[in-house]
């Protein structure tokens, strides 16, 4: 429920800064991503693009 209000808040052309561990529903909402690890950003980029990245697939997901 959560990431439909913040998906309608967003389609009214609100800009929204969204921090998320969920990192497969966070990219499906947004554009532009960043990857913080140890508070500093080490990735960034289009959402999509990262989605695909090994780099972050191995990160949250361990493979």
């Amino acid at each position: 429920m959560t990431f439909e209000k913040i998906r309608e808040i967003h389609a009214m052309g609100t800009s929204i800064l969204l921090v998320e561990q969920n990192l497969n529903r966070a990219l499906t909402l947004v554009q532009r991503a960043y990857v913080l690890e140890s508070g500093r950003i080490t990735m960034q980029g289009a959402s999509k693009d990262l989605a695909g990245d090994e780099r972050v697939r191995a990160a949250y997901h361990g493979l």
